[in-house]
């Protein structure tokens, strides 16, 4: 079933065919082909996430659903379901007396944040407990010992890093579970944009390590909930 909006044909059937329902990318679109969109969805009782809106598109779509979740740093606005009971909220401020959530969001270093925060926001959107654990780069091995015993009760951990993209294979060498890895646009001139760190992590001699693309926290946060539900039919909505 689709649902035509202006410049948009809405694909309401994705949910039941892949799990999930289907996300606005945002750049290019307008804040009302986004908040259309997000109506037909909250109508057919679905989940809504846009990702790479900008401050003004986020600004329409808040007036709009005033419940929706933005976050300025992901660049992502996300609204549940109209029956739901799973609204998550990511940890982001550490884990102390806190049980380790189903999936782990690890970044290099602070600039890394913007796609790190966005795999935690799909996650959200998702159903997925998560958290973020930040700064733990390989300048720092120590920073990241500090972390192996907490990584090693998660089922998915995502990596997020720049530079030279070698946090992956690491932490890959520490878990058992999968790692995703997302290398970022992060770094001086011969990163080149990030090319540097996705081949990196390409090249990565961790078995368990497996890439998505340059800054794509959406990507990584998605695959990360599909392992969930796969693993364990149920506990993720859609």
């Amino acid at each position: 079933m689709n649902s035509s909006i202006p410049g948009v044909t809405l694909d309401l059937a994705r949910a039941d065919r892949c799990g999930y329902p289907e996300v606005v990318y945002g750049e290019g679109k307008t804040p009302e082909q986004i908040i259309e969109v997000f109506r037909a969805q909250q109508a057919a009782g679905q989940a809504c996430l846009a990702t790479r809106i900008s401050a003004p598109h986020a600004e329409a779509v808040l007036a709009a659903f005033p419940h929706a979740v933005h976050h300025p740093v992901a660049r992502t606005i996300r609204l549940t379901s109209p029956s739901s009971r799973l609204a998550v909220t990511p940890l982001r401020d550490g884990l102390e007396g806190h049980k380790t959530p189903a999936v782990l969001v690890v970044t290099a270093g602070s600039s890394d944040r913007p796609a790190a925060e966005e795999a935690l926001e799909t996650l959200a959107w998702a159903g997925a407990e998560c958290a973020l654990i930040t700064d733990v780069g390989v300048a720092g091995p120590q920073r990241l010992l500090k972390q192996v015993d907490r990584l090693s009760e998660a089922r998915v951990v995502i990596v997020v890093a720049g530079m030279e993209g070698a946090l992956p294979s690491v932490v890959g060498g520490w878990l058992s579970c999968p790692v995703i890895a997302v290398p970022t646009s992060v770094g001086y001139g011969t990163s080149f944009g990030g090319l540097t760190a996705l081949l990196g992590m390409l090249n990565s001699c961790a078995a368990n390590v497996a890439v998505v693309n340059i800054d794509a926290g959406f990507k990584a946060g998605y695959l990360a909930a599909l392992m969930l539900r796969s693993a364990s039919p149920g506990p993720q909505e859609s």
